[in-house]
């Protein structure tokens, strides 16, 4: 793993391709049970440019009255989210010193216009427990920066099958993707980006 900044852990081509086909397939049947959804900035509901589902027993969503919130059921259904795919709970394994399991696996499709802005995953209990994130599909540019949204930033690219970490240091660092290159991916069929974060809400 290269260490791109502390606390930030970078496995280029950590899934195989077979792998990744494996993984998108889960997802799909993922998707059937919870379908994408568009979450919606708090008090503006501002529409986030990517669309998202979750696996395991709590899943992030947003909304103009409630806010940023790890719930166990889908926004719009009401049913409970899919299972955390095995080779998510593999990255986990592999990837976190942490000794617990991740309960929310976020699943974001970015389109070749969706951005995601700067911004903190602090939603959680525990901050000791890292963020474990999979790229699928197309590659983006990503950037990091520091625990000031205002601190200077460091970009680098992520490529389908790429794994990272945001652990110690890293782990409240703002950070955001700024760019997807379409078609650098034959994996999607129809292109695009999912990302999926793994991530432990409560503490043990």
């Amino acid at each position: 793993m290269l260490e791109i900044v502390p606390g930030l852990l970078h496995a280029p081509g950590y899934l195989t391709r077979e792998e990744q086909e494996e993984l998108v397939a889960d997802l799909r049947e993922a998707v059937r049970a919870a379908p994408l959804f568009t979450p919606r900035m708090p008090r503006t509901g501002k529409e986030f440019t990517v669309r998202m589902t979750n696996c395991g027993p709590l899943g992030w969503v947003s909304d103009r009255e409630r806010g940023y919130r790890y719930q166990a059921t889908h926004p719009d259904t009401g049913a409970p989210w899919a299972p955390i795919p095995r080779l998510a709970l593999r990255a986990w394994d592999d990837l976190s010193p942490y000794k617990h399991p991740p309960e929310a696996c976020l699943v974001n499709f970015y389109d070749g216009s969706a951005r995601m802005g700067l911004h903190q995953d602090r939603d959680e209990e525990d901050f000791d427990a890292p963020v474990v994130s999979l790229s699928l599909g197309d590659s983006c540019v990503f950037r990091i920066g520091g625990t000031e949204r205002k601190g200077s930033t460091k970009s680098f690219k992520l490529h389908s099958g790429d794994a990272m970490m945001l652990s110690g240091p890293a782990r409240l660092a703002f950070h955001g993707v700024d760019r997807i290159m379409s078609g650098s991916s034959t994996l999607l069929p129809q292109g695009g980006r999912l990302n999926l974060t793994l991530r432990r809400v409560t503490k043990a």
